[in-house]
């Protein structure tokens, strides 16, 4: 099966979500653990919604023009994207700055929190791929309909 460029972006992203939902997950139950009694940060549990945003994104936009064509539109796919986008990018940023500076992690928690902080950004730089492609895709696209006289739409 041949997969172009933004097909292989469209599986390294499914797989980065994947990972991103493994590590938040954990360390949200690591905070809401019986013998910790705190309940998660905020923040964590933001990245823990963007992992399943972006799956559920991801499994739109890349079957839903295969098999559910009717229900497919271009340009809410590319909302879908830039939304997915500014999500991953504000929920890093966000990570970021709540666990603060390098530290030198010696446990599993502080390794945890290390890496979903880095596929964090991984996944914006993703999407910012996908964006960008995207949105030339659409922009290239628009250029080719024109209106004729009686104000539709037709390929040129």
């Amino acid at each position: 099966m041949a997969y172009g460029f933004v097909g292989i972006v469209h599986i390294v992203a499914i797989v980065f979500a994947i990972i991103e939902l493994g590590l938040t997950g954990y360390l949200v139950s690591v905070y809401d653990s019986s013998y910790n009694r705190v309940s998660s940060p905020s923040i964590l549990n933001f990245m823990l919604f963007n992992a399943v945003w972006s799956i559920l994104v991801l499994a739109y936009i890349g079957l839903t023009p295969l098999y559910f064509t009717r229900i497919f539109h271009r340009l809410a796919s590319l909302a879908l994207e830039w939304i997915t986008m500014i999500f991953w990018f504000a929920g890093s940023i966000a990570l970021a700055v709540y666990v603060g500076g390098p530290y030198h992690c010696t446990n599993g928690f502080c390794r945890s929190v290390e890496a979903a902080i880095a596929f964090g950004f991984f996944l914006w730089a993703l999407f910012c791929v996908l964006v960008v492609v995207d949105t030339m895709e659409s922009l290239r696209s628009r250029r080719h309909h024109t209106t004729n006289k009686t104000g539709f739409s037709t390929a040129a």
